[in-house]
């Protein structure tokens, strides 16, 4: 059965991007095929490509068309809404979801990745919570484990919430392996958030050997019984 589920970080740098490709690799072990998505991305490497995209191609089972997965990509590593000012190239959002019907005819689950955090503007009227919206996706919210990621994460669930979307999983990603009382905050999340912790991700770990620490049958039925969208 077809699967999709939209990736929301807490804030940019929190790691979405490794846990999108342990997401995948995870999947994958479970002998479905996976393939990640990117609508949206700003930062061009010296050989033109973006470093993300170029992870999840890598973690995925398939190899798309670049433009499937990616069907925005602006130069400058900068906020998405003023690069595709500056680029004169408005997000559409309907050819975004064009693309993502595409990938979802090519496997069986799509990891959509958002872009920055939940409430990233895209334009002057819409942001990533209305793709996710538009999508119509359970959420995975990727909180970055530091000091600080309480408030962040308590806050992108409600807003996630107020969207009318599900909050399916969190994974809490160790970005600052030195976080003072890592296990007490941990519970803290796990006692607020209403949705099961699919996992803590070590630091410092490649996205492969990071699915390891991701149990996927806390999400209902994954892999089986209705698909979502």
């Amino acid at each position: 059965m077809k699967r999709a589920f939209f990736i929301a970080g807490t804030d940019t740098g929190v790691g979405k991007t490794h846990s999108a490709c342990a997401l995948l690799h995870a999947t994958r072990q479970r002998g479905l095929s996976a393939v990640g998505m990117k609508p949206i991305a700003a930062g061009i490497e010296a050989d033109g490509r973006n470093e993300d995209v170029v992870q999840l191609l890598a973690a995925s089972s398939i190899q798309p068309a670049v433009a499937l997965m990616n069907p925005y990509l602006y130069d400058p590593p900068i906020a998405p809404h003023i690069a595709a000012q500056e680029a004169g190239r408005p997000i559409e959002i309907a050819q975004i979801q064009q693309a993502f019907a595409q990938l979802q005819g090519m496997a069986d689950v799509v990891w959509v990745e958002g872009v920055g955090g939940f409430r990233a503007p895209l334009d002057d009227d819409h942001d990533a919570a209305d793709l996710a919206v538009a999508l119509a996706l359970p959420v995975v919210l990727v909180v970055g484990m530091r000091l600080g990621c309480l408030s962040h994460a308590l806050l992108t669930a409600e807003a996630i919430e107020r969207r009318g979307l599900i909050l399916a999983g969190w994974i809490a990603n160790r970005i600052d392996p030195a976080m003072a009382r890592f296990e007490a905050n941990l519970a803290t999340l796990q006692s607020r958030l209403n949705a099961p912790l699919l996992g803590v991700t070590p630091h410092g770990l490649n996205p492969e050997v990071a699915a390891a620490a991701l149990d996927l049958s806390r999400l209902a039925d994954f892999g089986s019984g209705p698909a979502y969208a």
